[in-house]
């Protein structure tokens, strides 16, 4: 059960560029994590970039420009570095391939938390005592 954020600058291709984000990020954790095809919680955001909405730098040596991708993502504990190596990996190739977004401006983080920290409807803690994705 991902909850997904991806921010970026919108523009004339902004809700296009958007959806395909989506998609890519979507597709990635099905492949890499096995999450269920039909568990997509995502809010997509542009920005305008003349507005300066997004900040970013050059940290570590990895040149970013207007092109930023943020991705964050929060999901249950329980997947291997080596997974989530992977999830970013094709994060970055599906966002190039379905966007255009060069690999270099897919910012992805990701925060873990327990069972019991979800509640995906009517009040209720689904996942306490499951053992659901």
């Amino acid at each position: 059960m991902p909850f997904v954020r991806i921010d970026a600058h919108g523009g004339r291709t902004g809700t296009g560029r958007l959806d395909a984000l989506g998609r890519a990020v979507h597709d990635a954790l099905v492949e890499t994590l096995g999450i269920p095809s039909d568990d997509r919680f995502q809010v997509l955001t542009a920005h305008d970039p003349a507005g300066g909405t997004l900040r970013y730098d050059d940290y570590l040596g990895v040149h970013r420009d207007e092109g930023i991708v943020l991705v964050a993502i929060t999901m249950r504990a329980g997947r291997t570095t080596r997974q989530k190596e992977a999830l970013y990996g094709r994060i970055a190739r599906l966002a190039e391939e379905y966007a255009g977004t060069d690999p270099r401006n897919v910012f992805v983080t990701l925060t873990e938390n327990t069972s019991a920290d979800w509640s995906l409807g009517n009040g209720l803690a689904q996942y306490v005592g499951s053992g659901s994705c």
